[in-house]
């Protein structure tokens, strides 16, 4: 039986890590970029996505920490850097910025999903934060499970796009932005407050 505390953890990690990794957007900018492959292709490319969005998502929750010290980075002020980041990317989903979607090449595509759509500064800040507070078990699981659910996604993303519809995943989209923002105001938030009592 897993014990309730690390449940909520793995939760929590989990739906924050979905909130930011946005696969519904994923989805859309795939069926874009990929919209002159075959079947075959598609799913080589959603599973080299995911793969790219996987192994930077690992990297940076074993070895973030390292790095940050290694630069002379304090944990407080990386959050504060990581929580605007992620309203900028909040304010942008919320406003319908788009990604840019001038590249149609295949090889391209898999790693633009992969990073930065995926896998950018905010999933980035966000697992080195999550390790920090809940540790690395519940945060790897996280990570697991959401990379897993994006590659079934891109797997089948045109049928979840005619089945939902642009409109719905633009819509949807918009929502988990508003609430990603609500996260990044807590970030730089508890930042603040880190730096204020340290002082």
């Amino acid at each position: 039986m897993i014990p309730p505390d690390l449940l909520k953890e793995v939760i929590i990690s989990f739906t924050t890590l979905l909130i930011i990794l946005d696969p519904f957007l994923g989805v859309a900018v795939f069926v874009s970029l990929t919209k002159k492959l075959n079947p075959k292709e598609k799913a080589k490319e959603a599973f080299t996505a995911v793969i790219v969005a996987f192994s930077l998502l690992i990297f940076f929750l074993f070895i973030g920490v390292k790095f940050l010290t290694l630069m002379g980075v304090t944990l407080s002020s990386f959050t504060i850097a990581g929580g605007l980041i992620l309203l900028i990317m909040g304010v942008q989903s919320v406003l319908g910025i788009e990604f840019s979607k001038g590249s149609e090449d295949k090889q391209a595509a898999a790693v633009i999903i992969g990073t930065p759509l995926l896998c950018g500064p905010g999933a980035i800040t966000t697992v080195i934060l999550l390790s920090q507070k809940y540790g690395f078990t519940p945060v790897l699981i996280a990570v697991v499970l959401v990379t897993l659910i994006t590659w079934l996604m891109l797997f089948y993303s045109n049928k979840i796009s005619k089945i939902l519809g642009e409109r719905f995943l633009e819509i949807l989209s918009r929502v988990l932005g508003l609430v990603l923002a609500a996260i990044a105001i807590g970030l730089i938030q508890s930042g603040l407050t880190e730096i204020i009592l340290s002082s």
